[in-house]
């Protein structure tokens, strides 16, 4: 596709810490190196690889703590990405999980959005999240009065959208129920190839992400607790210090450690935990990638990247009673190290390239 005949822009929600969604947009960004990068917020120091790029922000870039609480200016998002003058662009492709879709463009233009999620905070999660939450006690009276209106702008802003891209089976399903709206499922891209596989793994169990509640790694030590068998658990967050206090000494919380070291614990461990509902989940591909199965809720986005009983290992429910059970079928299960990782390989970010190309030549050539 003559991508150098058209004139191609990226919108991203904000660019203030380097998660999955951002890892989206530094593969847009090599993909598409001409493209100017729209945001609302970008803080620079916590971008690793957007260098070059070309970011274009809002005027909320300017007003004081954006680039550190991008979450207290959710009310203004709406206003900034719709001040965004796109009109010169062929294609728009946004990444959102929030405001970015609500771009407004040409009717020439192709939007493609893909979508990490409906926004969360506003439509399934929205009371979880307030009750969650570290805001003061006032902040959280008024948070629903707020989002009632968000929610609105939100349900009109994904019409602005011409297709829909979702990042999992799961996302399609809520972007059916929220917006009403079709969507074609491209996974999001990992970087298997910085994983290897161990000739000699160990007898530790493993689990990676940020010690936040809905990952649910206070099941992980409530389990392993009764179980007395080793695990080790990569990551820091709000949760650590509880986490700390009921581990009993087969579980030990690494913390923060090198990519390096990370990588040498996931290929060395027996096998990888992955007990919360997630969008998509880019971790248990990476523990895939190293060759290890994953046992994980049969929930959400794991549906789409962990095959039972050739890549792993499903459980029902987020109880000790069911993951333990999981833990014994594991233990009864011969698994191919290479089969695994031949299977994480169809997640690589060319795979998400090939995918993405033909999706975008099959829109354009029916863009009236």
């Amino acid at each position: 596709m003559p991508f150098k005949d058209l004139k191609v822009a990226i919108v991203a929600d904000w660019l203030t810490n380097f998660a999955g969604a951002e890892k989206v947009i530094l593969t847009l960004h090599h993909h598409f190196p001409d493209a100017p990068i729209y945001t609302t917020i970008y803080n620079s120091k916590k971008m690793p690889g957007f260098e070059e790029a070309d970011i274009r922000t809002s005027f909320l870039q300017h007003w004081p703590f954006a680039k550190k609480k991008h979450q207290l200016f959710l009310k203004w998002m709406p206003l900034a990405v719709e001040s965004f003058d796109l009109s010169e662009y062929d294609i728009v492709i946004s990444s959102s999980h929030s405001c970015a879709k609500g771009i407004i463009t040409k009717p020439e233009t192709l939007h493609i959005c893909y979508c990490h999620t409906p926004m969360r905070y506003a439509w399934d999660d929205c009371h979880n999240y307030i009750r969650n939450s570290n805001l003061p006690w006032l902040v959280k009276k008024m948070v629903p009065f707020m989002m009632q209106k968000i929610r609105l702008w939100d349900r009109l802003a994904a019409d602005r959208v011409d297709h829909f891209i979702a990042n999992s089976s799961f996302v399609a399903e809520r972007i059916q129920k929220y917006y009403g709206r079709e969507s074609e499922v491209i996974n999001p891209p990992v970087d298997t190839e910085n994983f290897h596989i161990s000739e000699k793994p160990e007898e530790y169990f493993l689990a990676v992400g940020r010690l936040i509640p809905y990952k649910k790694f206070d099941l992980l030590v409530e389990t392993f607790n009764q179980l007395g068998l080793p695990l080790k658990i990569v990551g820091t967050g709000p949760e650590e210090k509880k986490l700390r206090q009921i581990a009993k000494e087969n579980i030990e919380l690494l913390g923060h450690i090198s990519n390096e070291e990370l990588r040498k614990t996931y290929a060395n461990c027996k096998a990888f935990l992955f007990p919360q509902i997630e969008d998509f989940g880019i971790v248990p591909i990476e523990a895939m990638a190293s060759g290890r199965p994953v046992i994980a809720l049969k929930k959400g986005g794991a549906l789409d990247s962990i095959q039972e009983g050739v890549t792993g290992i499903f459980f029902e429910e987020q109880t000790p009673e069911s993951l333990t059970e999981a833990i014994k079928k594991l233990e009864k299960t011969t698994f191919d190290p290479q089969k695994i990782r031949q299977h994480a390989q169809e997640f690589n970010s060319q795979r998400f390239l090939e995918k993405l190309d033909d999706f975008i030549q099959r829109k354009w050539q029916k863009n009236p």
